[in-house]
């Protein structure tokens, strides 16, 4: 069984939305199993104290799931092109990983929605790769003779999936099959990799 840790942060549900139809396309693979984890808010002056468990949605992520996954699809809307803090104050706190190599040959894929057409989409997927990198992780991208990626006129990207939420929070036919094509890479990429020789 490969485990994919679909691991996000969404503040008005976009990005939530995206991980749900990437949890989809790692589900389609047999042998493969999604795990959607989310991280809690922070403050300007501390981590906001929460409960372990949200009162909706994903569980809070712990570093052990993200140290023990086999995959990783990590998500973040965009704020000022970069991606949201809640978000990169977990990242942050993965040193140790980066010292045991823990998370070093494993792949990985990014997705972003944002309000505005223009509003630092593909900075945000590049923002989220610079870390995963950093661990020795290997980057999916989408396929370039992915149809969906040729004709959406909202979110997609080379660098992974992305969501224009402006004029509509709901994920376009396009964004959908997108994030869902993400989330069967990684589980199919994660399983060759798991493969142990005989």
């Amino acid at each position: 069984m490969a485990k994919i840790l679909i691991l996000y942060y969404s503040r008005n549900g976009s990005t939530e939305k995206m991980a749900r139809q990437i949890a989809r396309g790692v589900e389609s693979v047999a042998g493969a199993e999604a795990l959607l984890r989310t991280v809690p808010e922070v403050s300007p002056v501390c981590e906001k104290v929460a409960d372990s468990i949200p009162e909706s949605g994903a569980p809070y992520a712990t570093l052990q799931e993200l140290e023990t996954c086999d995959g990783l699809a990590l998500g973040s809307p965009t704020q000022f092109g970069n991606m949201a803090a809640p978000l990169k104050h977990f990242i942050d706190s993965t040193t140790a990983m980066w010292f045991s190599g823990a998370l070093s040959g494993k792949p990985a894929g990014v997705f972003t929605s944002t309000g505005s057409m223009h509003g630092g989409q593909e900075t945000t997927l590049l923002s989220m790769m610079l870390p995963l990198m950093h661990h020795g992780m290997l980057m999916m991208s989408l396929p370039c003779n992915e149809i969906a990626l040729r004709e959406t006129v909202s979110g997609g990207t080379p660098y992974g999936p992305s969501h224009h939420a402006e004029s509509d929070d709901e994920l376009t036919e396009h964004e959908k099959r997108l994030c869902w094509v993400l989330g069967e890479r990684l589980a199919k990429t994660a399983m060759a990799l798991t493969i142990k020789p005989r």
